[in-house]
């Protein structure tokens, strides 16, 4: 049975094959029956004690209990480092010094030969929480005391969230941190939305995110005022325009609340006043960094004296002011559905930062990505603030979409922003009226130790390729996904040929977004033969998947005739790895 609504377009990125599209095409026929699902329960409880850390930093973990016969398998890509007997519910491990690296820990449990793995966790070796940015947010400021910030702070770091986008903190766009008469922080003050926000609330959290090593990045427009009153200092001619005469200020409408004024982010005296407003916020807190928001494409504007503007290259201007005005602080630049990322990924920023809204299908989440590696010249990893089940008000996320989308994003070599005190919907980020399942919670630690665990492959170089694959039990297609297929992204990390299987049999839309929450669950297989054609001489296979033994790695048996690799993929849900070594 076949539902076609519309002919996709393909476009070549990055020398990968990328479908754009807005509707989909369902061919029933190719769904295959399901085979049997493998959940996987951390029994231990393994947990570390930071986000990441630097080389030479020591490791703590804990376990909820010390079970016989089980060790410590501590590995690289697939790889065993050493392996050691559990005997304490606390030790510590120091990894190799290498810079910018990514292990996985596993507990084993050994019964008469048979291993069964009872926990794992990844562990982030990096000085620079950039180079691999997994990011996280916070959005409420009020009277949230040290306890419940340290559970929100701690979930966050057992997700491995490296950098925090502090939503919304500030008081007034041009003025973020009010000062009083003195030249010190008040105390409180109100934010656009009328919430209250306690320094002492934004301060602790900032504090306590260091202890765990989670860097904290303060959020605010490059350019805008909020109801600019006599006294701020603020001026008119900095402002942009709708016409040559200033007869329309540009503003974005907030409704009954007012209006956000737009001010030329490469104004000379609009970007010294803004900086000075930003040093009172560094010398009173002590943020990592800065959290740059546009508001996307303004349409033709002028600037005070009638000239029209530019704005994509006035963010490169604005970004070169702003790094050389504080050097050892962190910049990133919101590309609002991509506006203006051609200019603001050749300026000087940290990592790559797209909100995506137009771009509707899973294979868009990749193009995004993939543009962002060509336009940097693969200088910055991308984290994508792609909102979930966007039109829903009540209920339940729904899982399938949200693990559909981030093994997307994941494989692709991207960053979700979904998680702070609560997993994000919209682009308010206060907004809190969905809710996260047993499932859902339980599969994201999963996802998020398994792109720790194998950034050295999904983040760090490497080169995508057309892979060709077949199986007689599956169809399989590369990238872009097909409905009842099992869609293949290959890339050549160093000596390895890395192929994933990302399975789209059994999904209901192939929207990412999947506003009515209608998204069906992939059909789960067990033991798939596939055949890699390869020219390179293979001497290791092995596999990984976040849907199966915790992400732990496994090594596989295959047969080599000619350029053919055959394996049997021991289960696949909805995504799953499999390793190459030449």
């Amino acid at each position: 049975m076949k539902k076609v609504i519309k002919i996709c377009s393909i476009i070549l990125v990055s020398s990968m094959f990328v479908l754009s599209c807005n509707e989909d095409t369902i061919d029933m026929s190719n769904y295959q029956e399901a085979g049997q699902s493998l959940p996987f329960q951390e029994a231990l409880q393994l947990k570390k004690d930071k986000a990441k850390y630097n080389p030479s930093e020591d490791v703590t973990f804990t376990v909820n209990a010390v079970h016989p016969n089980t060790s410590i398998r501590y590995k690289y890509l697939g790889k065993t480092l050493s392996e050691v007997p559990l005997s304490s519910t606390s030790w510590t491990w120091t990894p190799p010094s290498d810079d910018f690296k990514g292990y996985m820990v596993e507990l084993v449990k050994n019964t008469n030969g048979d291993e069964t793995i009872l926990g794992t966790v990844a562990v982030d070796v990096s000085s620079d929480w950039t180079k691999f940015p997994r990011y996280g947010f916070l959005s409420k400021f009020g009277n949230v005391n040290s306890s419940q910030r340290n559970d929100i702070l701690n979930n966050l770091k057992d997700h491995h969230i490296n950098g925090i986008q502090y939503y919304d903190w500030h008081a007034k766009h041009h003025i973020p941190l009010p000062l009083d008469s003195s030249g010190n922080p008040e105390s409180s003050w109100l934010d656009l939305f009328n919430r209250e926000v306690k320094l002492e609330t934004v301060k602790g959290y900032i504090d306590s995110g260091h202890q765990l090593n989670i860097s904290s990045m303060f959020y605010n427009l490059l350019f805008g005022a909020w109801h600019p009153e006599d006294g701020d200092g603020f001026s008119n001619q900095w402002l942009l325009y709708n016409d040559q005469y200033r007869n329309s200020i540009n503003k974005h409408d907030l409704g009954g609340l007012g209006a956000i004024l737009v001010t030329d982010p490469a104004n000379n005296a609009w970007q010294d006043y803004i900086f000075n407003k930003t040093d009172d916020v560094y010398n009173n807190l002590d943020f990592d960094g800065w959290h740059l928001d546009q508001l996307g494409d303004r349409g033709t504007i002028y600037d005070y004296n009638g000239y029209q503007v530019n704005l994509e290259n006035s963010y490169n201007d604005f970004m070169e002011e702003v790094t050389e005005r504080y050097p050892n602080k962190k910049h990133a630049l919101n590309a609002v559905d991509q506006f203006g990322q051609n200019q603001i990924l050749k300026a000087p920023v940290d990592f790559a930062y797209t909100e995506v809204w137009s771009r509707e299908q899973y294979s868009d989440l990749a193009q995004v990505i993939l543009e962002n590696n060509q336009i940097s010249e693969n200088q910055y990893n991308t984290v994508l603030a792609a909102y979930m089940n966007y039109d829903s008000s009540e209920g339940a996320f729904n899982t399938p979409s949200v693990l559909l989308a981030d093994a997307v994003i994941f494989a692709f070599g991207g960053a979700h922003l979904e998680l702070g005190e609560h997993m994000l919907s919209r682009e308010y980020f206060p907004y809190n009226n969905l809710y996260m399942e047993d499932k859902l919670k339980a599969s994201l630690l999963e996802y998020y130790d398994f792109m720790v665990a194998y950034e050295n492959l999904l983040r760090d170089g490497g080169e995508f390729m057309m892979p060709s694959v077949s199986s007689n039990n599956l169809k399989v297609n590369n990238w872009p996904p097909l409905y009842g297929s099992i869609s293949l992204v290959g890339k050549k990390v160093d000596n390895k040929q890395v192929y994933h299987l990302l399975n789209f049999n059994g999904v209901s839309t192939l929207n990412w977004r999947d506003n009515s929450k209608t998204q069906t669950a992939p059909t789960i297989f067990n033991d798939v033969e596939i055949t890699i054609n390869s020219t390179s001489s293979v001497s290791k296979v092995w596999f990984a998947s976040p849907d199966f033994r915790g992400g732990a790695s496994q090594e596989l048996e295959f047969k080599s005739t000619g350029n053919q690799i055959k394996i049997t993929v021991p289960y696949l849900e909805y995504w799953s790895m499999i390793v190459l070594e030449n």
